[in-house]
């Protein structure tokens, strides 16, 4: 009942409202451009219609070229298609501005667990001590990502929250407006963006949204714990990459980390500033002016002048001495608004959001080795150390680094930026930037080469306020990360370090290459497995265990619905917090308005304590691990035959938009790790990867595996037993649930001239099979009809978003079908596959 009601308000509140403005929106009389409007539907009409009848993109767009725009110059239809491309792009975020502003009328018929409802759980069940102490110390850490799919200007990014506003209202002249508006405005980067442009791209989000949300939600907590104590002020912590990643990305320097930790606190600052602005137009009362006033002017230099910085216990203690005047003397009046501002200091002290430092285990060694070259203790490589020798350099040596006597960026960089990592904490406070992230961990070395690089780069041991996080992000790591943690618990000096950090340890798993290298299931499933065991050693050791999940985009990259993912969690997972990351363009999809962050961000705290206070612990047997375990084989193995074919890399170099990711301005880093010529998998970024999939509607990462897994347990009389699977396990039915999205998002009819190719034609047959034959699969073990049967908002939602894009794609398989065709435009259809880069990821949301 509730999912019809909610299908209802969609259709009214999304469909027939984008419906109404895209006819507005289509008929906007721009300049050389009066026919497009007119032109897409027909040419969407001619894509469904042909696709459907086998046609392929070239046969298409002949014929609407030919019969529809009278058009039969090449250079003319070229032209057009570029218009068509802006079109589209315009349509989704046009959508996305109606789906954003219907948000809040649709979750009125969600059947997803609020705060709210949490508290009416509670009350229910009398168990409010147990609640409070579980809210007085739970938090979730929403850790916002640079990666190239989040490439909205701050402009653009206006223009979508006033159409929202406007939408909300039904005001048509100013939406007719705000539309002429949009089409005249650039989405494009004009050049690739720096990571200090992605950092304030973001921040500026975290002002204009974040910043009041986050004091809302925790304004809610408040209030309704029944605890006059509480005060859990890291409930929602926000965390940083732009600027402080730099795995993969040369751009990402020590003087970018820099400016970027100072544009979180100078933007901050001017958030406290604007609110204490107008809180002073309240506070008119003469024996406060003069304390307002101070703090005021402290914050205006604080705000613009990156070397002059003012501590959160001044902030926190000047708003403390005005609050005891207005008790004292002025009735208390306007308290809550300044209990409100109080709370926010508390929330982001000094630094708004913990801008984490991450780099790649390799990079490290790379500066370990030169580092020791130098010294005199190898002549080549770290090999030639036995491994206590190495130990023995890293925790016991004291050397006094400096930057400028090596001529490798890298070493002069790293040991530049760890060095100034002390002065961002004096400057944002130790919260600013006490976390260091490495990639691709697999040994004890990932850890101790960054516990060395501190103690060499001029840090006292004693002095170290950083968690040093290891990644284990492929088959290989997770399977290394048990022998890894417990061998680091046994080394005094790190159980030393970890004594000092509050006997915490935050461990990282899984992110994008898991399922790039182990395929979805086994990357999940291995995932799943990796967390409880290391929950084990931890607990052994004394340690509190924290997991890092590499999430928020779409499941072949480690997202899907992330509430089920952590609601899904076995008991035997150490659950203190949840930290995860959004990447992409999921931070303005899943997060971008206030109402999205503060649902979304209720569905993570609601999801952790639920499993502690109300769920059935949930508990995988013995006999429903051996299934899944010989599901995840099984997929493994199918996967990583196709991992292995001849023309799997070749594929996605000549077939895919894959190349065309890093001629895109979208994003600062470069498309794959390192220099080499020749394209290998395990270089390749999972982004590109993942999005070359997305691009060709194949979403090959999502669910490749699964069908002939399933099928040939199936043969073996194990049916039933996937099937009670699906329905007693919550974990793995959430998996499913996540390639279903995948699956629904697929559209082979796109692509089906290639099997003809004499070169690809045997690749792309083998995909498609698997995209049949898991779909049946997962429909058969699920029992539904149609994929994403249960989830009808977002299966609507889906249809549409395809639906605007699918002129865009079958312009862009067009071009890609020119260029191996060696045109003599083939410069100008590159251009067009790189333009078309844009409207897809953007109307898949979490695509890419």
């Amino acid at each position: 009942m509730q999912q019809s009601k909610r299908l209802e308000e969609f259709k009214k509140s999304v469909t027939n409202k984008f419906n109404i403005y895209n006819s507005l929106f289509l008929s906007l009389p721009y300049k050389n451009v009066e026919n497009v409007g007119m032109l897409i539907p027909l040419l969407l009409d001619q894509c469904e219609k042909g696709l459907k009848a086998g046609k392929d993109p070239q046969e298409i767009l002949e014929v609407f070229f030919t019969n529809f725009a009278g058009i039969e110059d090449e250079q003319e239809r070229l032209d057009l298609m570029f218009r068509i491309i802006q079109y589209v792009e315009r349509q989704v975020v046009l959508y996305d501005s109606v789906e954003d502003s219907a948000f809040p009328e649709l979750q009125k018929y969600s059947n997803s667990l609020t705060i709210k409802d949490y508290f009416e759980l509670v009350n229910r069940t009398k168990n409010w001590d147990k609640a409070s102490k579980k809210l007085s110390t739970f938090s979730a850490r929403i850790v916002l990502t640079a990666h190239p799919t989040q490439f909205y200007t701050p402009a653009v990014l206006d223009i979508i929250a006033e159409l929202r506003s406007l939408i909300d209202n039904d005001r048509i002249y100013d939406i007719d407006v705000t539309l002429q508006q949009l089409g005249l405005t650039s989405l494009v980067n004009a050049k690739k963006p720096t990571p200090l442009d992605e950092a304030k791209n973001i921040i500026y989000i975290l002002r204009n949204t974040y910043y009041d949300a986050v004091g809302e939600l925790y304004q809610y907590v408040k209030r309704n714990i029944r605890d006059a104590e509480f005060e859990n002020y890291n409930i929602i912590k926000l965390g940083f990459w732009p600027g402080g990643d730099r795995d993969g990305n040369p751009y990402v320097t020590a003087d970018i980390t820099r400016k970027v930790a100072d544009e979180l606190r100078l933007t901050l600052m001017k958030c406290y500033y604007n609110e204490l602005k107008d809180l002073r137009k309240k506070l008119t009362f003469k024996g406060l002016q003069e304390d307002i006033n101070q703090l005021s002017e402290k914050l205006y230099n604080a705000m613009f002048n990156a070397d002059v910085h003012i501590a959160y216990e001044e902030v926190i203690q000047s708003l403390y001495s005005i609050r005891e005047k207005l008790v004292a003397e002025y009735h208390e009046l306007y308290l809550d608004r300044l209990d409100h501002l109080i709370d926010k200091v508390h929330i982001f002290k000094t630094h708004f959001a913990t801008l984490d430092i991450r780099q790649d285990h390799s990079k490290h060694k790379l500066v370990i080795e030169t580092i020791l070259k130098q010294q005199g203790a190898i002549k080549e490589n770290l090999e030639e150390l036995r491994e206590e020798e190495l130990v023995q350099w890293l925790l016991h040596k004291d050397l006094q680094l400096n930057p400028n006597d090596y001529d490798e960026e890298i070493v002069k960089d790293t040991i530049l930026n760890i060095q100034q990592l002390k002065d961002i904490q004096k400057k944002n406070g130790e919260e600013g930037c006490n976390r260091y992230i490495i990639s691709n961990s697999e040994d004890i070395f990932a850890v101790l080469f960054v516990f060395g690089l501190f103690r060499w780069s001029g840090w006292d041991e004693k002095d170290i306020t950083f968690d040093i996080i290891p990644l284990f992000e492929t088959m290989k790591g997770m399977e290394a990360s048990e022998e890894v943690m417990q061998t680091l618990f046994q080394i005094p000096k790190y159980r030393e370090h970890l004594e000092r950090r509050n006997e915490t340890h935050t461990i990282m798993l899984g992110f994008s290459d898991g399922t790039k290298d182990g395929g979805y299931l086994k990357a999940n499933w291995s995932i799943l497995k990796t967390k409880e065991t290391l929950s084990k050693v931890c607990k052994k050791n004394g340690i509190k265990a924290i997991f890092f999940d590499g999430r928020g985009g779409p499941p072949a990259r480690g997202g899907g619905k992330t509430h089920r993912f952590y609601a899904a969690q076995t008991k035997d997972v150490a659950n203190h917090e949840i930290q995860l990351t959004i990447q992409g363009q999921t931070i303005t999809s899943t997060y971008g308005t206030k109402e999205q962050f503060k649902h979304n961000s209720e569905q993570l705290l609601t999801a952790g304590l639920r499993n502690n206070l109300f769920g059935k612990e949930h508990t995988i047997t013995a006999a429903q691990r051996k299934l899944i375990e010989e599901l995840s084989e099984l997929s493994f193995n199918k996967y990583d035959a196709l991992k292995q074919h001849e023309k799997f890399i070749p594929y996605l170099e000549h077939r895919s938009t894959l190349k065309y990711y890093t001629k895109a301005n979208i994003g600062s880093r470069p498309g794959k790790r390192g220099n080499k010529k020749q394209l290998t998998l395990s270089d390749l970024r999972a982004i590109s990867f993942v999005g070359s999939w997305s691009q060709l509607k194949q979403n090959v990462p999502g669910y490749f595996g699964l069908g002939t897994a399933i099928q040939q347990l199936k043969q073996e009389g194990k049916l039933n037993e996937i099937k009670k699977l699906y329905k007693e396990v919550p974990f793995f039915r959430a998996l499913m649930h996540n390639s279903m999205m995948s699956l629904a998002k697929t559209n082979f009819d796109l692509t089906s001239y290639m099997k003809e190719d004499p070169e690809f034609g045997e690749f792309w047959d083998i995909l498609h099979s698997e995209f049949q034959l898991s779909q049946k699969m997962l429909l058969q073990i699920s029992g539904q009809k149609i994929l994403m049967e249960d989830e009808e908002v977002s299966r609507e939602s889906v249809k549409i978003r395809e639906k605007i894009v699918l002129p865009l794609l079958v312009i862009q398989q067009n071009a890609l079908y020119h260029i191996t065709q060696n045109s003599e435009f083939k410069g100008l259809y590159e251009k067009i596959v790189t333009r078309s880069l844009y409207g897809n990821i953007n109307a898949s949301r979490n695509s890419a």
